[in-house]
């Protein structure tokens, strides 16, 4: 078996628990494949059982790789996206930042995950990616998908943009406001969560369309069917505004085409199979707490 292990980075504290899981490893006799910049910034201060190989792009991870390993927050989760892409590589996340929504294993679990990477008692789940399509083909190069939302902003700080929205050609709304985010199940709870978007299951097939500070009463976020596509023509004061995925932006003008759809594929995400996504809605966000439920 071997696994391979990304990071955007560490601070020194981490030191001990990446020391402590690439122990376990080895002493499963598990091979590690390092992303390269995190290889060189762990060099100084890390010793290794066996000297690992490493990776620097997606290209140099697959056929290599059995696992992603993700260390750090939510943010490195969806880096992982780039790398994994389309060859059902899964990935577990073992959560160095604060929330670690996605990235659901604490550094205090560190043994049961080795164990159930080793053991293959983990629990696959399949989430949806959301993809983008535009006239422009080097928008977002080889990745033009991401895991947890796509999103159109004003790129300046004063005037509101008009997003003209249709779902499979037909006009849905025209968006008077700041942006407009379109969120996978997994992307629910994450920045469409902010601007006042519903949670949705992952297994949910539907897309979530929220307004960032709509100038409109009547104006709610919207949940639809994950089969449809959704296109835009953005208007505004200036000729640019910016789009993103998850999180990585371009600046596009107001004639670039945009259209977003289901992606052929699926990410697979590990957990352990002592939680799930009721027990990390409740544990991570306080979903449902109210004081009167603790009182005697």
């Amino acid at each position: 078996m071997q696994i391979a292990i990304y990071s955007r980075g560490f601070v020194r504290e981490d030191l001990p628990i990446i020391q402590l899981l690439l122990n376990e490893l080895a002493r499963e006799e598990i091979d590690v494949i390092i992303y390269e910049a995190f290889f060189k910034a762990l060099q100084p201060h890390i010793t290794y059982t066996k000297e690992p190989a490493t990776f620097a792009c997606a290209a140099d991870l697959h056929g290599r790789a059995d696992m992603l390993v993700s260390l750090g927050g939510d943010g490195t989760m969806l880096d992982t996206v780039c790398y994994v892409r389309d060859k059902n590589i899964p990935v577990l996340g073992i959560n160095f930042g604060r929330l670690g929504f996605l990235a659901s294993i604490g550094k205090d679990g560190i043994y049961a995950a080795v164990q159930a990477l080793k053991q293959r008692t983990y629990v696959v789940d399949k989430r949806t990616l959301i993809h983008l399509d535009s006239n422009v083909p080097s928008l977002f190069g080889e990745v033009p998908y991401g895991l947890n939302d796509f999103t159109i902003h004003k790129k300046d700080t004063s005037a509101m943009v008009k997003i003209h929205t249709y779902l499979n050609g037909e006009f849905l709304n025209t968006y008077w406001a700041d942006g407009l985010i379109v969120a996978t199940p997994t992307g629910s709870t994450g920045y469409s969560l902010s601007c006042g978007g519903p949670v949705v299951f992952p297994e949910a097939g539907s897309f979530v369309i929220t307004p960032v500070a709509p100038h409109n009463l009547n104006v709610r976020p919207i949940i639809v069917p994950d089969d449809n596509v959704i296109s835009f023509e953005v208007e505004g004061r200036s000729d640019q505004f910016l789009c993103t995925l998850d999180s990585r932006m371009e600046t596009i003008d107001n004639t670039v085409q945009l259209a977003i759809k289901k992606e052929s594929f699926k990410l697979s995400l590990l957990r352990l199979d002592d939680s799930n996504f009721l027990q990390t809605l409740r544990h991570k966000l306080l979903w449902g707490i109210d004081a009167r439920n603790t009182l005697k």
